[in-house]
């Protein structure tokens, strides 16, 4: 049978980056749902679409496939009618842009079997905002991942240097604490912990540190 793990969390608490090192290390397969949330947003932006546009997207929805597949280096890569997208989504715009769309029923829906299939067959770590809430409610394990949102847009910020993207510190924060605001009062699946979760705050270590903190809490469950 297979071990579904959950990580939730608010933008820019490492789920991502952590959750791809952690699966490695117990040789489970990652899913990133933030990138197919990305994607959606970022078909509707290449037509032109405003993130106000919640009829024109939930039409789109019938002329896109979105999935999630592995390039020949076996790293995860998100499709778009067939196009490896991967290298579009990670822009503060589609970012923002994808914290408006999930809040939209029918893109939840849209991608929901598509995320639980996943699942089903193989054992795998699954992050996003409601993953041990809706998508994934019998998860083995369920974390609740986060950090202060100083030290979120702090490392956020470091990141969007590293990829040469023009951003100051205060701007980014100003984005993460909208983010949260969006993500957390949505009236679909609102980011919060599950009630079964652990609480896991990575605001005192390093990558690193807080990789070894995540490993320790799963393997203790596991």
């Amino acid at each position: 049978m297979s071990i579904a793990i959950a990580i939730d969390g608010p933008a820019g608490a490492g789920k991502s980056s952590l959750s791809k090192e952690v699966a490695k290390e117990l040789s489970f397969i990652y899913v990133d749902t933030g990138a197919l949330y990305r994607t959606i947003g970022l078909a509707a932006s290449r037509k032109g679409l405003k993130k106000e546009d919640k009829a024109e997207i939930i039409s789109m929805l019938n002329d896109i496939d979105v999935k999630l597949s592995f390039n020949d280096e076996g790293t995860q890569i998100v499709l778009l009618n067939g196009e490896d997208v991967s290298s579009f989504i990670r822009t503060p715009e589609a970012s923002m842009f994808a914290s408006a769309v999930s809040a939209i029923p029918e893109v939840r829906a849209f991608l929901l079997d598509l995320q639980r299939n996943m699942a089903k067959s193989d054992n795998v770590i699954m992050d996003g905002r409601d993953i041990g809430t809706v998508v994934l409610p019998d998860a083995k394990i369920k974390i609740f991942l986060t950090a202060s949102p100083e030290k979120r847009a702090m490392r956020r910020h470091k990141e969007n240097i590293e990829k040469g993207i023009d951003s100051t510190y205060e701007e980014v924060l100003k984005d993460v604490n909208q983010r949260d605001y969006q993500d957390s009062h949505r009236e679909i699946a609102p980011l919060k912990p599950a009630e079964d979760s652990v609480l896991v705050d990575t605001s005192d270590y390093d990558f690193e540190g807080s990789k070894e903190l995540l490993l320790r809490v799963i393997k203790e469950r596991m």
